[in-house]
């Protein structure tokens, strides 16, 4: 762990594929999600490519709102390989913008039925603007952890 970068790692008793569906499917993110953040795909539609940008619903107490959104744009889609997404949000003209965080799945088969999943979150291109009002982790290490069990849960019953 760097002071920018957090990646935690586990194995799941399933296969890569199985893995990665149920990643690139945002429709799963919030029972994956440790946070208890994500709330729900707003768009329903499963990623299929880099560039794409899917939107999820948020909740945070210390949003000014409480409920948000982030649009998300998929940055590495190599399946069963690699996912990674930067969160953004619409700007009063219509522009995403991004704030210079991102997550990344890398995953390696291990065996036919089990995967190594490692989770990175990635802060180091946040700008000080944005550090100067969200502290960054905005999480402890144990929220990514609970992410991967849930994740390894989902896939396995899938």
């Amino acid at each position: 762990m760097t002071n920018e970068v957090i990646t935690v790692s586990t194995t799941v008793d399933a296969p890569a594929d199985t893995v990665f569906a149920v990643l690139a499917d945002p429709t799963k993110h919030a029972a994956i999600d440790g946070t208890g953040w994500v709330r729900e795909s707003l768009d329903g539609q499963p990623l299929n490519q880099a560039g794409q940008i899917f939107r999820i619903a948020m909740y945070h107490d210390n949003h000014p709102d409480g409920d948000y959104e982030m649009a998300n744009r998929v940055e590495v889609f190599e399946p069963p390989r690699a996912i990674a997404w930067q969160p953004g949000q619409d700007g009063p003209d219509g522009d995403i913008g991004y704030g210079g965080w991102f997550w990344r799945y890398d995953l390696t088969s291990v065996a036919a039925d089990q995967t190594q999943v490692t989770l990175t979150y990635d802060w180091s291109a946040v700008p000080q603007q944005t550090r100067e009002h969200i502290q960054f982790p905005p999480f402890p290490l144990a929220h990514l952890e609970n992410s991967l069990t849930h994740l390894a849960s989902l896939a396995v019953a899938r």
